[in-house]
């Protein structure tokens, strides 16, 4: 028998679903919503009267301490800091706009602006740092029009603090470091006023606390508006698919950019909301930096864990060789939770695994569906037995309606939960919800048992990136991803799938260097080029078509030829999300070349094409 599940508390999945006579379904939780607060800093306020002197936040600096800040000590800068605010005479007109990473002073003036009402956005970094153009910055600027710009380092972001300086020279830039605008510090000197807490008296639930933008599929980025009682309605909701969260204040390490949905409403506002601490990890699932991860894990005991699936399967070596990390990391852990694409189910399989190894239980592996529309969550999969594909069912107070879209079921929701619309952008906002009200979310969902909604439902992939074969054949993106990945794991980091009116799929390969100089037994030093070109990284895709191809039901499930891209996915071109996730249509679009080698009547001599 396999081991058991570490006893967790959470909520009730008894759902109802309901089928109406123009074929769509309705899916609830039969839990009521229960009541929450109008506004986050409500949290904030009382967690600093409750425990003043527990952490709420801490960063290490650059010696590598950690610096905290305890509740009493973060209400009492963000009341500083909003002063400030109100003393440059913001409104609820105006807006922040935030360019850099997650800092304790990213927090606090995010904090102070949601404190009284103003709108801020954390932009994506990648915008400032990694383009070329600054397109997407631009874009997100202009959209904002800020009268307060925030960077952590005026150094490292000097290009865009100089775009924001061109586009709105009257704005007040402030750094926290290396800079030569105002600095951070000077607002923490600030004495508030009785004005502060008669700005937040004004703030309702239908204020806009935030802006987030959203690559999405096609165009540039959108602003989605997340008003006070969306954030709050979502945490009340998550709360209660994890009531352990509530019964004892959560730890969290935590890398997950706070201009992403994920991290900065999801995890950061669990932190708030149940009086918890949040270590904020400067690592990322990179090369360069997953040794700073595992470094903060090593000392770090949480009590959930969120990455994203290539952050789990990137951890997987450091836990497995020592056993230290392993009891500091599995001690207190409740959950681990991924987003963001589908874990393949080797790397769940190994997690469960090292728990058993390491406490004699496994720790339930915990996903959903979600948007940054939706605040994010709008469903979990929150038992364990769950496995890579599962989204469970709605959260409490969401109206999930399924709609019939070819041989497919579009999710839809309607929730306290869900966005008003996009920022300054009237047809987007019409287009993104249906007659009835509901948001349209492009995912396409069906259920594990038709007969027992309890069971949850399962990704069916994207209603827009589905295509046909000249055959007529509907491929389903999703799965075929899905697919792929799994079987191609670690070596295939992303896929695109190519084959729109075209006889057969074929397949862009995105790869893990590392993976393949290791695969291939090559130094640190050689090329990604060669790497990727190398004879055994040619013999495995050779291999993994062969793979896939066994378990083929027909020319919608059979890969026929695979293309490796030589060069990362471009930001400035739209190819990759501010998540990290691959763009499907830019990369088809940018990418002809490389389609056009997919579907040559003969296979080229070259090596990256078979």
């Amino acid at each position: 028998m396999p081991a058991s599940f570490k006893q967790t508390a959470f909520g009730p999945t008894r759902t109802r679903k309901e089928v109406c006579p123009d074929g769509s379904i309705h899916l609830r939780l039969e839990q009521p919503l229960a009541p929450y607060p109008e506004k986050l800093t409500e949290k904030l306020l009382y967690w600093a009267e409750q425990q003043p002197d527990k952490t709420f936040l801490a960063r290490r600096n650059r010696q590598g301490d950690w610096v905290t800040l305890s509740y009493r000590q973060t209400l009492d800068q963000v009341r500083s800091i909003a002063q400030y605010l109100l003393n440059l005479g913001l409104t609820a007109e105006e807006t922040i706009v935030i360019l850099s990473e997650n800092s304790l002073e990213h927090a606090l003036l995010a904090l102070a602006a949601v404190h009284i009402g103003i709108p801020y956005s954390p932009i994506s970094p990648p915008y400032s740092l990694v383009s070329k153009d600054l397109g997407r910055l631009k874009h997100c600027l202009q959209l904002m029009t800020p009268k307060v710009i925030f960077a952590q380092n005026g150094r490292v972001y000097a290009r865009a603090l100089q775009l924001a300086h061109s586009l709105f020279p009257s704005a007040t830039i402030i750094t926290a470091e290396e800079g030569t605008a105002v600095g951070f510090s000077e607002l923490l000197t600030v004495p508030p006023t009785s004005a502060v807490e008669e700005a937040f008296a004004t703030v309702k639930p239908a204020s806009v606390a935030k802006v987030l933008f959203t690559s999405g599929s096609t165009g540039l980025p959108k602003g989605v508006i997340n008003t006070h009682q969306m954030w709050c309605a979502n945490l009340q909701q998550i709360t209660q698919v994890f009531p352990f969260m509530a019964a004892e204040p959560p730890v969290f390490i935590d890398w997950l950019p706070w201009n992403h949905t994920f991290g900065g409403n999801h995890n950061f506002g669990l932190t708030l909301y149940h009086g918890g601490t949040l270590y904020i990890d400067d690592g990322k699932p990179t090369p360069q930096h997953i040794e700073t991860t595992v470094r903060n894990l090593r000392e770090i005991s949480p009590t959930a864990y969120f990455n994203v699936p290539k952050g789990f399967e990137m951890l997987i070596p450091y836990v497995e060789r020592e056993p230290e990390l392993r009891q500091t990391f599995f001690k207190k852990l409740s959950i681990l939770f991924y987003a963001g694409a589908s874990l393949a189910q080797p790397v769940w399989n190994r997690w469960e695994e090292l728990a058993v190894e390491t406490i004699g239980e496994r720790i339930p592996i915990i996903t959903g569906l979600g948007c940054t529309e939706a605040g994010p969550s709008a469903m979990f999969a929150n038992w364990g037995g769950s496995f890579s594909g599962l989204l469970g069912v709605p959260v409490a107070g969401m109206d999930v309606k399924l709609v019939p879209n070819g041989d497919k079921l579009e999710a839809r929701y309607k929730a306290p939960n869900v966005t008003p619309g996009y920022w300054r952008n009237e047809e987007a906002t019409g287009n993104a919800f249906d007659e009835d009200g509901y948001y349209k979310t492009g995912d396409a969902v069906k259920f594990l048992d038709d007969e027992n909604p309890d069971k949850g439902l399962i990704f069916d992939g994207r209603i827009a990136e589905d295509f046909k074969l000249s055959t007529g054949t509907w491929v389903n993106v999703g799965v075929m991803k899905a697919k792929v990945i799994a079987a191609g794991s670690p070596v295939v980091q992303d896929v695109v799938i190519a084959g729109l009116d075209r006889e057969y799929v074929g397949v862009i390969l995105f790869l893990n260097a590392d993976a393949c100089r290791k695969l291939c037994n090559l130094s640190a030093d050689v090329s990604i080029q060669d790497a990727f070109q190398h004879s055994t990284v040619k013999a495995y895709i050779d291999q993994l078509l062969i793979t896939i191809n066994q378990t083929a039901t027909g020319s919608a499930t059979r890969v026929e030829r695979a293309v490796i891209a030589l060069d990362p996915p471009s930001i400035d071109l739209g190819e990759i999300t501010d998540k990290g996730s691959l763009n499907q249509r830019a990369i088809l679009r940018h990418r002809a070349s490389l389609v056009d080698q997919l579907y040559q009547p003969e296979p080229t001599s070259q090596p990256i094409n078979h």
